[in-house]
Parts: C-alpha cells; sequence; structure tokens
C-alpha cells in the first residue's frame, strides 16, 4: 500500500464509455493509483472532467503519451483501437492494462505479447471472472482434484444487449468490437483457460444473428482438449430473460461436480477429500458473500476492485507474469479466432453440400487453419519468448 516514502503509481486512462467511466472512478479511490490524465474523442466530456477535476484531458492518445509523466496506461477503447494503443504504451516503457478483449488479430497480439516480454512490462486483461470469489473457489477446488479428473464443462453466458434491430454500433460490428463472440463468448473463453485449461480443437460453431445486421448475437462451440474431456461454450447476448450479464460454470469430474455462478458455488462430491475437510461428501454451498475479499471501493461488483488492486499490486513487485497477462488475453483471442474460422468453415460447407453440420476445427492440422496457430497457442501457454518464432513458422 502507499506509504509516504512510495510515491503513487502515475496512470492514464484510454476511453471514457462505460467500463472507461467505471475504472475511472475505481482507480482515483485505489491509494497505490493516482490519475494523472484521461484521452476520449468526446470533447464535451473531456472539458467537464477538465473542468471539476485536476486530471489532464487529451483527444490525442499519442500526444497525452508525449506529454506526461506515466507509469501505467488503462486502455477501455473499442476492440479494435487495443492493438496500436497497447503497443504505443509498450514503446513508451509503461505498464499496460487493457480491456477485453485484447486483440481482435492474434498474430498482432502475439506481436505485443512479445513486445510486452521484451520490454519486461506488466500487463493484464480485464477478465473480472478470475477475480470472483465463487470462479476463485472452483479453480483452487481444481488445483486440489476435489472433483478428480475433469471429463467434461460447460459455459454459460447470457445478458439483454441488443434485443431489437438497430443501426450499427462499434459494439455490434463485427470489426470494430466483434460482436458477440469477443464481448461476450470470450469471457466464457477465458472462464475456461482460467478453470480446465485451452482446449486443442473446436468443432460445430455456430455464430448466428439475431438482431444485429453485420454481428453475431449468439455463439454455440464444442471444445476438445488434449487429455480428452470436452466442453461446451453457449454465449446470446440478446436474451432478455436476464436483466445483466449472467455467467455459469459447470464442470464434471469422477469424483463429483461444480456449479458456479457469481452469487453462488455448488459441489456436489462422491466422496470426501482429505485436502479440503470443510467439504462434506455429497451437496456442499458456498456464496460470494463468504469467498469474497473486502475491497477498498465498490463499483458494480468486488471483482472489478479486485483485478485493479491486483494491477496495481502487480507493478509493485514487477510480476510480469500474472496470471490475466496479455498472453493469457492472447490464449482467448485465440480460442476465439478458431471458433470463428471453425463457423465459417462450418456455413461454407452447409452453403455448397446442402446441409448445416459443423466441420471439425483442430488447431494444428485442420483445413483453413495454418499450423502454427498450433505453435503459436503452445508458445503463448509457455513462454512469450518464443511466440515469434511461432509467427515465423520456425520449429
Amino acid at each position: 500500500m502507499h506509504t509516504p516514502d512510495t510515491p503513487r503509481i502515475r496512470i492514464a486512462i484510454a476511453g471514457l464509455g462505460k467500463m472507461g467511466l467505471s475504472h475511472q472512478a475505481i482507480v482515483n479511490a485505489h491509494p497505490d493509483l493516482e490519475l494523472v490524465a484521461v484521452c476520449d474523442p468526446a470533447t464535451w466530456l473531456l472539458d467537464i472532467i477538465g473542468r471539476y477535476t485536476k486530471v489532464a484531458t487529451y483527444s490525442d492518445y499519442a500526444r497525452m503519451l508525449e506529454r506526461e509523466r506515466l507509469d501505467a496506461v488503462l486502455v477501455a477503447t473499442p476492440s479494435r483501437l487495443h492493438a496500436r494503443m497497447v503497443r504505443a504504451a509498450l514503446e513508451h516503457g509503461l505498464d499496460v492494462f487493457c480491456e477485453k478483449p485484447f486483440c481482435l488479430d492474434v498474430e498482432e497480439g502475439a506481436r505485443l505479447v512479445a513486445l510486452a516480454a521484451e520490454r519486461g512490462a506488466v500487463t493484464q486483461v480485464g477478465y473480472h471472472n478470475r477475480f470472483l470469489g465463487t470462479f476463485e473457489e472452483a479453480r483452487r477446488l481444481l488445483d486440489v482434484d476435489a472433483i478428480g479428473r475433469v471429463h467434461h464443462a460447460r459455459v454459460d453466458c447470457y445478458g439483454p444487449v441488443v434485443l431489437r434491430p438497430k443501426g450499427v454500433t462499434w459494439r455490434s460490428s463485427r470489426n470494430e468490437g466483434g460482436g458477440c463472440l469477443y464481448d461476450y463468448a470470450c469471457h466464457g473463453i477465458d472462464l475456461l483457460n482460467f478453470t480446465v485449461g485451452a482446449p486443442s480443437g473446436v468443432s460445430g460453431s455456430i455464430l448466428s444473428s439475431v438482431f444485429s445486421a453485420s454481428a453475431d448475437d449468439e455463439v454455440y462451440a464444442n471444445l476438445a482438449y488434449a487429455d480428452g474431456k470436452t466442453a461446451q461454450l453457449s454465449a446470446n447476448w440478446s436474451d432478455d430473460s436476464h436483466r445483466k450479464m449472467s455467467t455459469t460454470l459447470v464442470l464434471w469430474g469422477t469424483n463429483g461436480k461444480i456449479e458456479a455462478s457469481r452469487q453462488e458455488l455448488h459441489i456436489h462430491l462422491r466422496a470426501p477429500v482429505a485436502a479440503r475437510p470443510d467439504l462434506a461428501q455429497g451437496w456442499n454451498v458456498r456464496y460470494t458473500t463468504e469467498l469474497t475479499r473486502p475491497v477498498w471501493f465498490y463499483l458494480r461488483g468486488e471483482e472489478y476492485s479486485a483485478q485493479i488492486d491486483y494491477f496495481a499490486e502487480s507493478i509493485r513487485q514487477r510480476r510480469v507474469d500474472s496470471h490475466c497477462s496479455l498472453a493469457a488475453g492472447l490464449a482467448a483471442d485465440i480460442v476465439a479466432d478458431m471458433i470463428r474460422r471453425d463457423a465459417a468453415s462450418a456455413a461454407g460447407a452447409g452453403a455448397s453440400a446442402g446441409v448445416g453440420a459443423g466441420v471439425a476445427t483442430d488447431l494444428v492440422t485442420a483445413r483453413g487453419v495454418p499450423g502454427r496457430w498450433g505453435r503459436l497457442r503452445d508458445a503463448v501457454l509457455s513462454s512469450p519468448e518464443t511466440i515469434m518464432k511461432a509467427l515465423k513458422g520456425s520449429p
């Protein structure tokens, strides 16, 4: 924590939309962080901030990086801008927090992961589910094999974002925000990566539109793993049966089952587990209130403050291998890209053959997918230093 002898971390925020303004409030309240500048194209918003705060305001990101003395940047702009803004920050020697999805172009994302490793930068991607007490506890249970060998997983992400036909916005544009795949489904992908690891292949992927004219509103996919387990992903941001985004994770193992949501964690054990004597045979229930650590500032949920605190702590400790780094963000982007390619392949096959069946897509060998994707995935999951070799096709 901040003391008189430890200067606060000087940080700027790029992008003052819903998430950017949320981050601004959280950063302003953090004892280790000092918000010194913000950047956004909305001049009326900058006028208000400039009038009522001591924060410097910019409409030009490059100028902000040149003029301000910064330690870190938080990027909360539309997805298509992430890559160039992250690159500029890294080239200025800054630590970077980037909202999800990290990068719509996995090759560019891989280059940025390599650049961050080269510069020794602390990085983080805004996958807040990793900081929810229920999902953290699910991960801890898996670490001690509480439910035995996991053989299947399912993650569902539903919510009311696009509920009627309307004009194109950056979020609902496939090239600007990435649609439901990169806005909703990527949370589920990252949650699977966080708990059971990255898949070795995808199949049966479906990207379909309900209301959007130029993006997907629904995402469904089957995932396969090298050790034989399987998983299913389901995401729909045109579901108004939910008041806000709802994410659930279900894990089946040889010794039981875990059901996790934001509010509750249900654990069913076939037999007691020595490493967790607090859990009985049969059903156990844990609530988010008993699993969540208190935060200094609450806004939209403890997890949003917790992830910013983790970023500040990582900077203080120079923790470049944090569990939610750019490399973790890239791992999610790679799976999303494979789902996109698999869905396009299945749609093409259906159009030519008159059927709608999906076509299996393995990350290493399947048609339409360069073999380097497999090497790139392995590089991301092992050591960032090998990413450029993977991009160049080196063995």
